[in-house]
C-alpha cells in the first residue's frame, strides 16, 4: 500500500469501530443502571440478600470474562482481530436476548456469567484499532474509541431508564440484543483487516503460543504497573454501581422516577467523558500519557469525595458529571501507554490481558462496594472511591517509567 492508501485504511477502520463501539456501548449500558432493580423485581428463589445479588449480577460477568479474555486475545494474534470483534458482538446479542426471559435473579446471574465468557467487545476493538493505527497517533485513536464508548454509555443509561419506566425491564434487553447485532453486521461488512500471523507463531502449539505471548508482554517495562493502575481505575469506577440506584432512591422524593434519574446520573458522567477523551488523548500524544493519567486520576478522586455529603440528587448529578470529565482522560491514557510499552503484533495479547485485569477489577468492585455500603452505609462507598483514585494518581506518579515509551511509526 502507498502511504495515502494506508492512511485511508486505518482511518476507515477507526471510524467504523467508533460506530460499532458506540452501538455496543449504548446496548450494554441500556441495561446497566437498573440491573440491581431488575434483581429486586425478579426476586431470589434461594432467599439470597438483595444487596449481595446486586453485586453478583455484575461480578459474575466480570469473573468469567477475566478468565476468558486472555485466551480470546491470544487467539486474536493467531487468527485475526476482526474475528474476535464479531464473536463478541454476535455472541453478546444472543445472550442478552435470553436475559429478557429469565424468571429469577439466579438465572440472570448465570446468564451474566455466560456473557462474560463470550463477549469482551472493548478489548477486541482496542486490539483491532491498535494493530491498524500508526503508533504516533495511538493516543488520538484510543481517544476516538473512548468517545464511542463513553458517548454510548451516556445515551444508554438514560434510554434504558426511560424504557424501564415505560415498558419494563425486559424490553431493554431486547433493544440491547438488536444494537449488538447491528454493530456486528457493521464490522462484518465494513472492516477490512489485512492479517498475517507471524511465521514463528504458526509453528508453535496454541497453548505454547499463548503462554509465550503473555510472558513477553508482562516482561516489558511499564506494562505490569499499567495493569495495576487499570485494575484500580475500574475498581473505583465500578464500586458505586450496585449501590448508586439505592442511594439515588433515598435522595428522591417518594414516587420519583428512580430509573430515569439513575440513567441520567450515569449518562452525565459518560457524556462528559466523551467530550474530554479525544482532547486528553491528543494532549497525551504531545506531553506524555503518564502526565495526563496522574492529573486526571487525582481530579477524579477529588470530585468523588464530596459525593458522600450530598443532600439531594441534583448535587450528585453535577459531581458525577465532573468525575466523568476527569475519567475521560484516565482510560485512553492507560490504553495508549499499553500500546507504547509493547510491540506491533502483540495487540491481542496486550488487550486480552488488559480485559482480564479490567474484568477481575469489575468482579471485585461491586462486591467491595456492597460490603462497604453494608458495613458503613451508602455514603461511605463514595468516600472510599475518592480515596482510591487519589491513591491511583500518586502510584502512577511514582511507579510508571520516567522515560516515555519510544515512539514507533
Amino acid at each position: 500500500m502507498t502511504d495515502q492508501s494506508e492512511d485511508i485504511q486505518w482511518r476507515r477502520t477507526l471510524w467504523i469501530m467508533f460506530v460499532a463501539q458506540l452501538l455496543s456501548a449504548v446496548g450494554f449500558s441500556v441495561i446497566f443502571p437498573f440491573l440491581p432493580l431488575y434483581v429486586q423485581e425478579l426476586g431470589s428463589v434461594w432467599g439470597v440478600n438483595r444487596n449481595w445479588l446486586a453485586g453478583l449480577v455484575f461480578s459474575a460477568q466480570a469473573l468469567t470474562m477475566m478468565v476468558a479474555s486472555p485466551v480470546w486475545g491470544g487467539l486474536a494474534d493467531r487468527f485475526g482481530r476482526k474475528l474476535m470483534v464479531q464473536r463478541s458482538l454476535f455472541g453478546g446479542a444472543l445472550v442478552l436476548l435470553a436475559m429478557a426471559y429469565v424468571r429469577s435473579a439466579e438465572e440472570l446471574v448465570a446468564l451474566r456469567a455466560v456473557q462474560g465468557m463470550i463477549t469482551g467487545t472493548i478489548s477486541a476493538a482496542n486490539a483491532l484499532v491498535a494493530a491498524s493505527v500508526p503508533r504516533r497517533r495511538i493516543g488520538y485513536a484510543m481517544g476516538v474509541l473512548q468517545v464511542g464508548l463513553t458517548a454510548g454509555i451516556a445515551v444508554g443509561p438514560l434510554l434504558g431508564g426511560i424504557l424501564a419506566d415505560l415498558w419494563g425491564y425486559r424490553a431493554a434487553f431486547k433493544v440491547t440484543a438488536a444494537l449488538l447485532a447491528a454493530a456486528g453486521m457493521l464490522v462484518a461488512l465494513g472492516v477490512r483487516e489485512v492479517f498475517r500471523p507471524p511465521e514463528e507463531k504458526t509453528r508453535l502449539g496454541l497453548r505454547e503460543e499463548l503462554w509465550n505471548g503473555w510472558r513477553r508482554v508482562l516482561a516489558r517495562p511499564g506494562v505490569s504497573m499499567a495493569y495495576v493502575l487499570r485494575f484500580m481505575t475500574y475498581l473505583g469506577r465500578m464500586m458505586i454501581v450496585p449501590v448508586a440506584p439505592f442511594f439515588i432512591q433515598s435522595l428522591l422524593e417518594e414516587g420519583g422516577q428512580v430509573n430515569t434519574f439513575t440513567g441520567l446520573v450515569f449518562a452525565s458522567a459518560s457524556l462528559m467523558g466523551a467530550l474530554t477523551a479525544i482532547s486528553f488523548g491528543r494532549l497525551g500524544d504531545r506531553i506524555g500519557h503518564g502526565r495526563v493519567l496522574v492529573s486526571c486520576a487525582l481530579g477524579t478522586g477529588l470530585f468523588y469525595l464530596p459525593q458522600s455529603l450530598v443532600q439531594n440528587a441534583w448535587q450528585l448529578l453535577l459531581l458525577q458529571a465532573a468525575c466523568g470529565a476527569a475519567l475521560g482522560g484516565t482510560l485512553p491514557a492507560l490504553s495508549a501507554l499499553l500500546a507504547g510499552y509493547t510491540l506491533p503484533g502483540e495487540e491481542g495479547s496486550v488487550y486480552g490481558l488488559d480485559s482480564s485485569v479490567i474484568s477481575g477489577s469489575r468482579a471485585l468492585a461491586p462486591l467491595l462496594g456492597a460490603a462497604v455500603a453494608y458495613g458503613f452505609g451508602l455514603r461511605a462507598t463514595f468516600l472510599a472511591t475518592g480515596l482510591l483514585f487519589i491513591a491511583l494518581g500518586l502510584l502512577a506518579l511514582w511507579g510508571l517509567p520516567r522515560q516515555a515509551p519510544a515512539e514507533r511509526p
